[in-house]
Parts: structure tokens; C-alpha cells; sequence
């Protein structure tokens, strides 16, 4: 996994220059008086369909509404396959992607990052009636082994096959509530994925699923709203939105509503600034 240390000196330096100033509204974005926001609705509880399989919820969904009305903009939320999502973004068909993206060194050379909003981990999770005896990704070889295609849980996956030589099964999905069908279906023996997708599924009343492992807290991934390179002046409007909301606790009010009373994953990516 990437260094905390590292991501976090590259933050500090994309974010210094341009961090004041007026708010504007005209001319920040593709289309007049909108805000469109690029995300793959297969990641509860951060973005998805809600039960009428139609109208967009989750986490990422209610920060962007909120991005939007304070910028004086109308939200729009294009739904996208995870893995055009940024060749999205560089060909102009959102503005902003707020969809669970983790800052990594090699994104933050390529695109614009506001400051970060959301600190999170990897688990791994299984059946609880699982036979598997692994209790930590290392241990997974032979396993079928679910995540996100594109994905740091993918990345992650692939790192401990290059640099450890750990052999597994790879079945990579386009979205995580498949997964994890297929997951209690047994289809596959386990998910790596992120902390706040596991806790989703484990929280549901007799769910036949329990987190078996979670990455160190003390290293966390950050996710933050993602723009075109140089697109300076929405990133530094987003910027002062995402700090008020931390300032005047909309942030972490968010946390509790999404994730639970109690459940926050928000204090540890403002201190990240």
C-alpha cells in the first residue's frame, strides 16, 4: 500500500497554491448553472441506486448535492462503469467525479484532488459459515479472491502477487453488490474491499458475512473529489465547500447519517490537510 507520508506531502502541495479568494459561480463549469459529477453507483453505502433502483443515494450522492447548492449549482449525476471514469473526466463529460476515489501518488500526477473528505482502510471479509482457514490477504493463496476491478483493493491484491509471490484467483467485478452476491452464493471464497463497503454488508440484520481482517488505521486511504488537471478554479471552490462543511459540522453529521451513529471517517481525512 501506498506510504501515508508520501501521499499526504503531495496533498499539502497541490493544495497550498490557490486556496482563497471569492467565491464564483460563473464559468466554473461545463454546463451553466450545473454541476456534473461523474460515479459508478455500485459501491454502497458511498454510491448507489437507491431501492427504486432509479433515484442515486449514498454518501458521495448527498456531499455532492451539497457541493452543488453552495457553489449555486444544480447537481447532475452521470453513472459510469469505474473503469472509464477518469478517461471521462479528461474528455469533458463531467466536471468532478465524487465517487470513493483514492488519492495515490500516481493519480494526483494526472489529475486535480480537492482536500480529502473520507479516511479508509481495506478488509477482507468472508462467510461466516466460511471453511477458509485465511485470516489476511497474504494468507489467501489458492482462494478465489473478489474485489473492484480497478480499484486499490485491486491494485493492493496485485502488489502481493509481484513483490510476494502470492498466487490467488482474481475475480475482478464491475460493482460490489455482485460481489458480494456471489460471495454468499459461494462462488468466491472472499472480498478484499474497502472498510466502509464491508461494514455496509456485516450490518445487516443476519448478514452471513464478518470482516476477517482490516488494513493498519494508522495508514489510511483518503478519498477526494477528482478534477480534469489544472482545472484550478473549480477545484479551489469545491475546496472552500468541503472546508465549511467540515468547520460547521455537516461533514461529520454526514458520517453519522450514512454510516452509522458514531461511525466517523471523516476527522482523520481533514487532518490529513
Amino acid at each position: 500500500m501506498k506510504t501515508k507520508i508520501a501521499v499526504v506531502a503531495l496533498i499539502a502541495a497541490v493544495f497550498f497554491a490557490g486556496c482563497s479568494g471569492k467565491r464564483e459561480q460563473t464559468g466554473l463549469t461545463l454546463k451553466p448553472g450545473v454541476l456534473m459529477i461523474g460515479m459508478n453507483l455500485g459501491y454502497p453505502p458511498m454510491e448507489y441506486l437507491g431501492e427504486d433502483g432509479v433515484t442515486p443515494a449514498g454518501f458521495s450522492v448527498e456531499m455532492g448535492k451539497i457541493v452543488a447548492e453552495r457553489l449555486g449549482l444544480q447537481p447532475e449525476f452521470i453513472n459510469t462503469a469505474w473503469q472509464g471514469i477518469f478517461d471521462g473526466l479528461n474528455a469533458n463529460r463531467w466536471d468532478v467525479i465524487i465517487s470513493s476515489v483514492t488519492v495515490t501518488p500516481e493519480r494526483i500526477l494526472a489529475h486535480n484532488f480537492s482536500k480529502p473528505y473520507i479516511a479508509n482502510t481495506l478488509a477482507m471479509v468472508a462467510r461466516k459459515d466460511s471453511s477458509i482457514t485465511a485470516r489476511n490477504p497474504r494468507e489467501a493463496g489458492g482462494l478465489d479472491v473478489a474485489f473492484q476491478g480497478g480499484t486499490t483493493a485491486d491494485f493492493f491484491m496485485e502488489r502481493l502477487a509481484a513483490e510476494e509471490g502470492l498466487r490467488y484467483n482474481p475475480y475482478r467485478y464491475a460493482n460490489m453488490p455482485t460481489a458480494f452476491t456471489d460471495l454468499e452464493l459461494g462462488r468466491v471464497h472472499t472480498i478484499v474491499t474497502d472498510i466502509l463497503v464491508a461494514y455496509d454488508y456485516i450490518s445487516i440484520p443476519d448478514s452471513p458475512f464478518e470482516i476477517i481482517w482490516q488494513s493498519e488505521g494508522d495508514d489510511p486511504e483518503i478519498f477526494a473529489a477528482t478534477l480534469k488537471l489544472g482545472n484550478d478554479a473549480l477545484t479551489a471552490a469545491i475546496d472552500r465547500v468541503i472546508e465549511e462543511m467540515f468547520n460547521d459540522g455537516t461533514m461529520l453529521r454526514l458520517s453519522y447519517e450514512i454510516f452509522g451513529e458514531g461511525m466517523d471517517f471523516v476527522t482523520a481525512a481533514r487532518q490529513t490537510w
